[in-house]
């Protein structure tokens, strides 16, 4: 009694003084009280503090994964220089600060200063990062216009997009854009900022920075480009592609034009200064035949920081040799330009990316969007998709490794799993089918009876990544039907396995390293372990079997080659057609194609069976000209019948892989023929003007343009090595 009344008797007395203490208080803060008119103006302001402290946590919220973007060791991107060779060993391109030493602004022109900052953001010097004004400026007048004819993006926020984001259109993207900006300010003085930007932007040929520019279109040090040299570079920021003056010179003289309107609106110079450079504009070098694999660059370039990361290199100023092919490089550019210029509108798809990877690893193409100078956001390798039915691979093949062949029977029926009752694309079901038929008819239901019945969904997750995978893969019930994203180098990757015999696909995209010495610092061949098993020979022959299937009874009839070349792959198309997807491969060659759209709008129903397979098809048809045909492992008759090169009773044999020599595709010239017409071709170049059009057509290596789709130059495959010019024998042989 006695606990319970000293509990009672506290509780009371603690309950009686804080209610003591907040009257205390309470008529303390009475004579704060604010009463008539002014009592509003202290609720406003009592408000905006409540608003702005809330808002204040949003915005470190928002803030922190811009930040993210700055722990990296962003200043020394740059500071390595490599020169690009092709397979070849000609000069592709280059990166790092090899782009052109950096220029201090205070030697940079007056005038080009002026040029830059007069277009891109006049009131450089006067905002913190976002500039307030000019935005409102800007959406004025482009809701004046009724379109968008003026950005408000400021120079500081162009930087930032530049060494941290990707060209992205997103919320998102802007708020990170934003943040990064005023960080940029905070951080760096305005001169840093401004040499940074002429530094690090994209100017169109394949070049980064003002001086890379400035040497690539006039062959002038930067200190020495005059005032419409200035107008014409300064031009360039806003779409390099549209007017880079050795692919459009009257576009790049009309917008040079539009550069000095500017200086004079802008009052930094007046028209009598200005009229000289209107009378005379610049004229570029000619270099319109020069073009440069500027996406897989872009890439190898990322390669060589690796290599350097983990100690495998230790000099930043070296030569790199490539593995792109030029030739199939072009051709794989123009085979998806000419099917986006010829059904792009009609599927209402607006973008493409493409890897070819040759059997032994080498990246022989790669096209990473549409058009490099209107976006340098790589699709082929960072932008996530999902692969849709193209992801059966992993599961058909963990299905081989636990057991199952081609020719087991499983239940096409209607199937739940916790709740999710995925169906065909037919809407339909075929009762009882063998394996193969299920994956060459792209059966949903399938795949997802073996996950949920058989295999569970880690293990088609480990087999993907085994194979080459190396996008973070989800582990739910849907990922047998492709819906954890994957990029388009990964799905290359993975699918090289089945033509590699189920061993690594070993991908790369550098041969060798070397530097101004002559000495090999990084060989892939002698640095790199021997590609290792992950799929077992069985399986690998099971799916080979599978795989060779779908482009005869199957989803992608269209990816079938020409002259009987024995082709194998898979389609994919993702919900609402946001995706469509072809990954195929011959014994020579993998290729992996994706289309869509980078707003993740849907396309008008186009699936992997149509556009991609196409796509691959020309690109395939072109690259296996006049080529050694290998055979795909585990197939028998894996090599065209009739082939004039065997006859009949070889290609009927049935013999396995192994068995089989690999055959020469019949050509329509010789080899030599080939080399002798190339040879006129390269003697006629030099002969002056009055052969130079003679020259154009005898023996020149021609690339599918979007006029005439998948056509090109039988005679010299620009593929193939360039022979050297000999004198021409009067007993050569055809």
């Amino acid at each position: 009694m006695k606990l319970d009344s000293w509990i009672d008797s506290t509780v009371w007395n603690l309950g009686f003084k804080l209610a003591e203490t907040w009257e205390e208080i309470t008529i303390f803060f009475r004579r704060f009280r604010v009463r008539g008119w002014k009592r509003v103006g202290f609720e406003l302001a009592g408000e905006a503090m409540t608003l702005g402290t809330a808002g204040s946590v949003v915005l470190l919220t928002l803030a922190l994964p811009a930040f993210e973007e700055t722990k990296e060791d962003w200043r020394n991107h740059g500071d390595f220089a490599v020169t690009f060779l092709d397979r070849y060993g000609n000069v592709v391109g280059h990166r790092g600060i090899i782009h052109e030493d950096s220029v201090p602004v205070d030697e940079l022109p007056d005038h080009l200063i002026k040029a830059v900052l007069a277009t891109e953001d006049r009131r450089f010097f006067d905002h913190y990062g976002i500039d307030f004004i000019g935005l409102g400026r800007a959406l004025s007048e482009n809701a004046r216009a009724g379109g968008v004819v003026q950005g408000g993006s400021t120079l500081t926020q162009q930087l930032a997009k530049n060494l941290f984001l990707t060209n992205e259109r997103s919320i998102e993207r802007k708020i990170k854009e934003a943040f990064l900006s005023v960080w940029l300010e905070v951080n760096l003085s305005k001169k840093e900022i401004l040499s940074l930007y002429l530094d690090r932007a994209y100017m169109g040929g394949g070049t980064f920075g003002a001086a890379a520019a400035a040497q690539f279109y006039f062959g002038k040090n930067l200190t020495e480009v005059n005032l419409a040299e200035s107008a014409m570079l300064a031009g360039l920021f806003k779409a390099p592609a549209k007017y880079a003056p050795h692919v459009n010179l009257p576009a790049a003289r009309a917008r040079a034009a539009e550069v000095l309107t500017n200086l004079v609106q802008s009052g930094m110079m007046s028209e009598g200064q200005v009229v000289a450079a209107r009378r005379n504009p610049a004229t570029a070098i000619d270099r319109a035949k020069v073009t440069a694999p500027d996406y897989f660059l872009d890439w190898a370039f990322d390669e060589v920081q690796r290599l350097a990361a983990s100690g495998k290199i230790h000099q930043r100023s070296v030569i790199v040799r490539t593995t792109v092919d030029t030739g199939l490089q072009q051709a794989a550019e123009a085979a998806v330009e000419s099917g986006l210029r010829e059904f792009g509108e009609s599927y209402r798809v607006k973008q493409g990316a493409l890897v070819m990877i040759e059997n032994g690893g080498a990246v022989r193409a790669m096209v990473g969007g549409r058009d490099y100078g209107e976006s340098q956001f790589n699709r082929a390798t960072k932008a996530l998709r999902q692969p849709g039915s193209s992801f059966k691979l992993y599961t058909y093949t963990a299905a081989m490794e636990n057991g199952f062949t081609p020719e087991t029977m499983i239940s096409d029926a209607p199937i739940s799993w916790n709740g999710w009752s995925p169906q065909n694309y037919a809407r339909s079901y075929k009762g009882r089918v063998s394996l193969l038929n299920a994956m060459a008819q792209s059966l949903n239901t399938v795949p997802v009876r073996l996950a949920k019945e058989k295999l569970g969904t880690g293990v088609i997750a480990d087999t993907a990544i085994k194979m080459g995978v190396e996008t973070p893969l989800r582990r739910d019930k849907t990922i047998p039907l492709g819906t954890s994203e994957v990029t388009v180098m990964d799905q290359a990757t993975a699918y090289a396995v089945m033509p590699a015999g189920g061993l690594q696909s070993r991908r790369h995209g550098i041969e060798q390293v070397i530097n101004y010495e002559g000495e090999i610092l990084y060989d892939f061949a002698r640095d790199e372990p021997p590609a290792q098993r992950v799929v077992s020979q069985e399986a690998t022959s099971s799916m080979n079997r599978i795989l060779t299937q779908i482009p005869v009874i199957g989803t992608a009839r269209r990816a079938a080659l020409d002259g009987g070349v024995v082709t194998a792959g898979k389609t994919g198309t993702s919900q609402s057609y946001r995706d469509a997807w072809f990954i195929g491969f011959t014994g020579n060659y993998t290729g992996a194609v994706w289309f869509g759209n980078d707003d993740f709008t849907s396309m008008n129903n186009m699936t992997g069976g149509a556009l991609p397979a196409m796509t691959f098809k020309k690109l395939m048809d072109y690259a296996h000209q006049g080529i050694e045909l290998k055979p795909i492992p585990g197939i028998e008759n894996p090599l065209p019948h009739g082939n004039h090169a065997t006859g009949p009773a070889v290609a009927d044999a049935g013999h396995k892989a192994g068995d089989v020599p690999a055959l020469t595709r019949p050509r329509t010239l010789s080899a030599e023929t080939s080399r002798v017409l190339r040879g006129i071709s390269e003697r006629l170049k030099g002969a002056g003007p009055a052969v130079a059009d003679i020259s154009s057509g005898a023996g020149a290596e021609t690339v599918a343009g979007p006029g005439t789709p998948g056509t090109v130059s039988d005679a010299a495959p620009p593929h193939r090595p360039p022979a050297k010019v000999t004198p021409i024998k009067l007993d050569a042989k055809p």
